[in-house]
């Protein structure tokens, strides 16, 4: 089989395409024939080796597919080949095939979109989990969305909505506030390119304040860090709850004298922890988000498929955070 292979540490520009032998599905597992791989920020640190997982090279990043059930593994009765599905899977997505258990694979709903399968349940099942479980948002509340125009921000947004807060959608761009206004955000912010001087941050943290209104931000939705971490917590409501995602600009380092003077709460969201912890919750949470999804409350915004030679492009793109929305590998145009 095809794959785009990862054989020393590196960039993007270091992925080749090669082949690999088509792997087998053991007792319990299901053989995928990928239709489409969505790319995650997780992708563009593996290759490079700074992410926590570290798997045996050669492999083949992504973790995030749809496709079409080819092989059973002993022991699988709920599947059939032909089955179609949604997995995040522990690597190997930009392959032409790749093996996931079968118990934790989603059926993709009938006559539903495969790129948009493939760039569901990753980015959306973080943030219902950060947004209902971690951060206890309520109808009413006021929700600050960093890194909005993302595809963990323009989660953010219209789950958000879903269920029922006023979102202000932070984003470095005019273009990026105009996705998260399209996406539902009931107002945007525009922040400058990092890294911000103490006036910068003052500057910063006065206009969120401005944005979310006297009472502050609820919910805070960090998949950021770095220098807007701080200008944000600024703007929290009291007991506020402050969602740390991720650091594509930094890790950032937060004054606690705020944490006190807001009696808030900084949350850490670790969704691959919650979901091999509670598995069920995790299940209910996959079912909410294709209800929302048939009814079109929320929809993957697609911002570029690539081809899986150009995979390496695709990890790129996200990289230097021009993609509006998530960044998607099409390996099959059959389906």
């Amino acid at each position: 089989m095809k794959a785009l292979i990862s054989r020393a540490p590196g960039g993007p520009e270091t992925l080749e395409l090669a082949e690999l032998p088509t792997p087998q599905p053991g007792r319990s597992e299901l053989r995928i024939r990928v239709i489409a791989c969505a790319i995650n920020y997780p992708d563009v640190l593996i290759i490079e080796d700074k992410y926590q997982f570290k798997p045996t090279r050669p492999f083949a990043p992504g973790s995030e597919v749809c496709g079409v059930v080819d092989a059973l593994g002993e022991g699988v009765e709920d599947w059939a080949i032909g089955d179609r599905l949604i997995a995040i899977t522990l690597g190997g997505g930009l392959a032409e095939q790749v093996i996931v258990p079968a118990a934790s694979a989603i059926r993709l709903p009938d006559g539903a979109d495969p790129v948009e399968g493939a760039a569901l349940v990753f980015t959306y099942g973080t943030t219902i989990h950060a947004l209902k479980d971690r951060g206890q948002l309520k109808a009413g509340e006021t929700l600050l969305v960093l890194g909005a125009a993302g595809g963990i921000g323009l989660s953010a947004i219209e789950i958000g909505k879903a269920l029922g807060a006023t979102v202000v959608a932070a984003v470095s761009s005019a273009e990026k506030a105009a996705a998260a206004r399209q996406a539902g955000a009931d107002s945007t912010v525009i922040y400058p390119s990092g890294p911000l001087d103490k006036a910068a941050s003052r500057a910063l943290a006065e206009t969120f304040k401005a944005a979310v209104g006297p009472h502050g931000a609820h919910v805070i939705y960090d998949p950021v860090g770095g220098d807007y971490a701080e200008p944000a917590l600024r703007s929290i409501a009291w007991e506020g709850r402050y969602l740390v995602t991720g650091f594509p600009a930094g890790i950032p380092h937060l004054p606690l004298n705020l944490t006190l003077l807001k009696a808030c709460d900084v949350r850490g969201v670790f969704w691959g922890g919650f979901v091999s912890r509670e598995p069920e919750r995790h299940r209910a949470h996959v079912r909410e988000l294709l209800h929302w999804w048939q009814n079109g409350q929320i929809k993957p915004r697609i911002d570029r498929v690539f081809p899986l030679a150009e995979g390496g492009a695709a990890i790129a793109r996200l990289a230097n955070r021009s993609a509006i929305g998530k960044v998607v590998v099409r390996l099959s145009q059959d389906d």
